[in-house]
């Protein structure tokens, strides 16, 4: 198996990442043509936004949390040939999960299932973490 498949995984929660830009570029649109935008206030202050602009916005914030530990830890893999198939399974799950997540945050925004997608991506960084240990003792 080749390691690069790890970069998979990586490549479409990048593309997560951008396309919550796009949502985000669209909602703001949106808010400045039906006018719920403080326009003075709008390049220094959040609140200036409408509700459903800060969650696209907060969406892409925490695009930038877990989802910066899991590149660590895929290119890590990489960097170590450590990349297997429970590497490839969890890093596809974290990337499941992170969708589901978005999914939630600019949708319901319900949080106790948001706290259950960020708690799954957790564990599964912890798993990555577990792995990628163990690829660093196997090439010492």
């Amino acid at each position: 198996m080749s390691r690069n498949w790890i970069l998979a995984p990586v490549l479409v929660q990048v593309l997560l990442t951008l396309l919550m830009y796009v949502a985000l570029i669209r909602a703001k649109t949106r808010a400045v043509k039906v006018g719920t935008v403080d326009l003075a206030r709008r390049a220094l202050h959040d609140d200036a936004w409408p509700d459903d602009v800060q969650q696209v916005n907060n969406n892409i914030r925490n695009q930038f949390q877990l989802p910066v530990l899991f590149y660590v830890l895929a290119f890590s893999l990489w960097a170590m040939d450590a990349v297997g198939v429970a590497a490839l399974a969890v890093a596809w799950l974290f990337v499941a999960s992170r969708l589901v997540h978005a999914w939630i945050h600019v949708g319901s925004n319900y949080v106790p299932h948001r706290r259950r997608a960020f708690t799954v991506d957790w564990f599964l960084l912890l798993l990555m973490l577990a792995l990628a240990a163990r690829g660093l003792f196997d090439n010492a």
